[in-house]
């Protein structure tokens, strides 16, 4: 990404700890995040790549204001906007799909009226058919994802961020939505993307930041920073294996 574009986000020395009950923590405290510095450039696509518990998750959380940092600073584009992509953000057992679509919209920062306006196309493409004024509650698994999947895709923010989310629902719609997720991926809209799946995110992405333990360990061209973090999982592998 050239650095002459603007930069619409921006973490300084950002950290995040908790009180926990392990005495393996330091005194008492899981240090989640340490010291992350970071930019996002608009228009760009940003990966972060990281095993299971390394603070991706709560990295995202902190980039949507959804958590605030113990220590350091987030600073947003005076205008801008970020939402987490999130999925089944606000929904209600007993209320009808539309509704919780409505409200999930309006909870990821649209007006009523910007959410009012998402609804067909959520029901279309979520292709819940007349099961889209049923109580949520009624719904199984894969059509309560797919409803969650398409609402939060249809936020129109200025940054979205997408947390593990692209293996929703039967194959049929995984390739639907994985279609759909890429084309706004690749289009105009600012994107941070978290994913297990090195090979995705190298085609997705135009830069990759490799976080463990709460710390950035390498930044940079995504083929570089995926090749680097998939060679350090096989080595892990093949410890565990020889032991």
């Amino acid at each position: 990404m050239n650095t002459t574009t603007p930069n619409i986000l921006e973490l300084m020395d950002v950290s995040l700890s908790f009180h926990a009950g392990k005495k393996s923590f330091d005194h008492g405290r899981h240090h989640v995040l340490q010291d992350v510095s970071m930019q996002l450039y608009e228009g760009e696509t940003l990966g972060i790549v990281g095993r299971n518990g390394v603070g991706k998750t709560t990295l995202l959380r902190v980039l949507a204001g959804i958590l605030a940092p113990t220590k350091g600073r987030v600073t947003m584009a005076r205008g801008k906007s970020a939402s987490l992509l999130t999925l089944g953000l606000g929904f209600k057992p007993d209320l009808p799909g539309r509704d919780n679509a409505l409200l999930s919209a309006m909870l990821q920062g649209s007006s009523r009226k910007q959410a009012l306006s998402f609804l067909d196309g959520i029901k279309e493409f979520s292709e819940l058919g007349d099961s889209f004024y049923e109580p949520v509650k009624n719904y199984s698994a894969g059509m309560r994802s797919r409803l969650a999947f398409t609402t939060a895709l249809m936020t129109h923010v200025d940054v979205l961020l997408i947390d593990e989310i692209l293996s929703v629902g039967d194959a049929h719609f995984r390739g639907k939505a994985l279609a759909a997720m890429e084309a706004r991926i690749t289009g105009e809209q600012t994107v941070v993307f978290v994913s297990h799946m090195a090979d995705q995110v190298e085609k997705l992405c135009d830069r990759v930041i490799w976080l463990d333990n709460g710390n950035i360990v390498a930044a940079g061209d995504s083929k570089e920073v995926t090749s680097a973090y998939t060679e350090s999982v096989a080595r892990a592998r093949r410890g565990k294996i020889k032991t």
